[in-house]
């Protein structure tokens, strides 16, 4: 199951209305996170703070409106998918998400890369080597994301080649 096929699959499911554009769908192996965009608020605020608790009032009514309508269209698509559905919203600067999975990851780590991580537990960064590992990940993500988007492309090209190969049945 690609991408492309469940944000085809969300896009047309999902009720119309939801979001002011098609909303942004990403995969992995255990997991198809669904991030619509709300419509912008028509108030006026005094400041960037009042417009960020608006934000997330709307996002917290839109999740409560919603909720069994979003259970019911993820329990088809993990059905279609074989994969958990994990949903969010955003509005303007805000991003929420909703039932997101935290998925245990084994790793083997030299020592260099213990003393890191025991570093960041040690300067109050993180609470633990699993919550240091996950911050070092996002901060790498963040930092890399031109080159990560260069290496998802070129998996997807490899794949579509894959695809287009003879067949040997």
């Amino acid at each position: 199951m690609s991408a492309e096929q469940a944000t085809a699959w969300f896009a047309g499911r999902l009720p119309d209305g939801w979001f002011t554009a098609s909303p942004e769908v990403t995969v992995d192996r255990e997991e198809i996170l669904v991030v619509g965009t709300l419509p912008d608020l028509t108030d006026e605020f005094t400041d960037a703070a009042a417009r960020a608790a608006a934000h997330a009032g709307r996002i917290s009514r839109f999740r409560e409106q919603t909720r069994d309508e979003r259970i019911e269209i993820a329990r088809q698509a993990e059905h279609r998918f074989g994969r958990k559905v994990a949903w969010g919203a955003t509005l303007g600067e805000t991003t929420e998400l909703f039932t997101v999975l935290s998925v245990p990851v084994m790793t083997r780590l030299r020592q260099p890369e213990r003393i890191v991580l025991d570093t960041l537990v040690a300067a109050g960064v993180a609470r633990s080597r699993s919550e240091a590992l996950a911050w070092a990940v996002r901060l790498v993500g963040q930092h890399a994301d031109g080159w990560l988007g260069e290496l998802r492309e070129a998996m997807t090209r490899v794949e579509d080649l894959r695809n287009q190969g003879p067949d040997l049945d």
